[in-house]
């Protein structure tokens, strides 16, 4: 069987805006990748009131598209938060999928959604060993720093068509490579500007909850 990773977010679009190039590249070198989105309900919000279940429906079609699974528990913005009954319904699934790689939000965030999921994680996924932290954008996360540099230059086009795509139900409108706007402009802009730190054209940023040894040559 192919190795897995396990990338957890609270909202659909937290995996698909801060690590989607990191993924598709896990899918290309055939690690079996699964996203797990905490936040399953979204009938409360407003921006895709009556449309909830066409947001679940498309956002795991968007990733099965991509060789990705996407799984949704039934937790509701704000309303959820690092208790015994969260942290065993995701330590159910690491449990099920037993994952040689996970990520998972970093711990200090503006949105309660991300602090509330990042505390669940660091309880769920402590016996992975290759464990990775991943902001969610200048408008979010809170004193990250980064330790670990992924070059996504290569999935680049496909990262940005996946975000696109969610973007674009949710918005209703159109999907243009050549206007990106809003959370787009925004993933882009940070991609380049981690890409300057390490030399590449655009590249994703994590933090290793320990060293890893790597090959140089």
């Amino acid at each position: 069987m192919n190795p897995t990773v396990l990338a957890i977010g609270a909202h659909y679009d937290d995996c698909p805006f801060g690590i989607a190039g990191v993924l598709l590249q896990a899918v290309r070198r055939h690690y079996r990748v699964v996203i797990l989105n905490l936040i399953g309900d979204y009938t409360a919000w407003v921006p895709v009131q009556g449309r909830a279940a066409q947001l679940i429906e498309t956002s795991i079609s968007a990733a099965r598209g991509r060789g990705i699974e996407m799984r949704f528990l039934n937790c509701a913005s704000m309303q959820f938060e690092a208790n015994a009954e969260t942290k065993a319904a995701v330590a159910a699934v690491v449990a099920e999928l037993k994952p040689q790689i996970a990520f998972m939000l970093w711990h200090q965030d503006r949105h309660p959604d991300h602090e509330a999921t990042a505390a669940i994680c660091k309880a769920a996924l402590r016996g992975v060993r290759r464990l990775y932290a991943y902001d969610n954008g200048p408008g979010h996360t809170i004193g990250f720093e980064p330790n670990t540099y992924v070059d996504i230059t290569a999935e680049w086009p496909s990262a940005m068509e996946w975000l696109g795509e969610l973007m674009s139900f949710v918005h209703r409108r159109p999907y243009d490579p050549q206007r990106p706007d809003g959370p787009l402009a925004t993933k882009e802009t940070l991609a380049r500007y981690r890409g300057l730190a390490c030399g590449v054209k655009y590249a994703e940023a994590l933090w290793a909850s320990r060293p890893y040894p790597c090959e140089i040559f």
